[in-house]
């Protein structure tokens, strides 16, 4: 069985994060294993605590997993401080890891910064480059960028640039009002529309980290990125498809809903 890891944070909850990571790394046909930066206290409604661990203890994590079960993709999540990105990256290098997926969460839905510029300049000098793929969203590839996006042609120019600045192939995702359910593929001076059909479902907590998960589990598995992205689109259409409406706020996706 091909395996592989997810570094991110913990979501009490249950539908983002690490949880929502190991089931869709299951869902996708792969053996998950986890490398956990933070606990968070957190529901559909909002998050109220987060405790990070220390770089030393995040360290630990990966060896234990690289030395053991070596991961044949890697995905990670949001890291918010500076030093465990530093951890991650170093550790990538160590262990040559491949396949390496990296959801770069910095801004919010919202438009809200979910982490410091201090950390935002380490992941741009630090992970970004060891990265194959990222996955950031509108807000995410403007930081990137430097560019303002509020069409079709500015996501193909903002990836271009993120493209150029850091060497990976960039998966510009759709939404906020901008082709809503179509994400943009740029890689190497070309690029590839993946056209979505929108689902009306307000319940979409979770659905960056389960996007870059299930691209990770195609990728260890084996299949091209082309590949990996329809499959994983195709994916999280049917888990946003099945309707689960859990919690007070917006809800889960249904990640087994093939099982059902």
């Amino acid at each position: 069985m091909k395996t592989a890891l997810t570094i991110a944070g913990s979501d009490s909850c249950g539908g983002a994060g690490i949880q929502a990571d190991i089931k869709t790394m299951t869902m996708n046909g792969v053996y998950a294993m986890s490398a956990i930066t933070a606990l968070t206290a957190q529901n559909t409604t909002g998050v109220t605590g987060i405790m990070e661990v220390t770089p030393d203890f995040l360290a630990s994590q990966l060896d234990a997993v690289f030395t053991d079960i070596y991961p044949d993709a890697v995905k990670t999540g949001m890291v918010a401080s500076s030093d465990l990105i530093r951890v991650i990256a170093e550790k990538i290098r160590q262990y040559n890891a491949k396949n390496i997926v990296v959801d770069p969460v910095m801004v919010a839905t919202s438009g809200a910064k979910l982490i410091s510029d201090d950390a935002i300049g380490t992941l741009k000098s630090e992970l970004l480059p060891l990265a194959d793929v990222i996955t950031p969203n509108i807000p995410e590839a403007e930081v990137l960028s430097g560019m303002s996006i509020r069409n079709e042609e500015d996501m193909v120019n903002a990836a271009r640039e993120i493209n150029g600045r850091f060497g990976c192939s960039v998966l510009c995702k759709g939404g906020h009002q901008i082709n809503d359910a179509n994400d943009l593929l740029y890689r190497n001076g070309d690029y590839v529309w993946f056209k979505g059909k929108r689902i009306d479902n307000p319940n979409t907590h979770g659905t960056g980290c389960t996007l870059s998960s299930a691209i990770a589990a195609n990728l260890a598995k084996g299949e091209d990125l082309d590949n990996a992205v329809r499959n994983a689109k195709d994916y999280i259409s049917g888990a946003l498809a099945a309707m689960l409406d859990l919690g007070n706020g917006s809800g889960p996706l249904c990640h087994n809903y093939s099982i059902l």
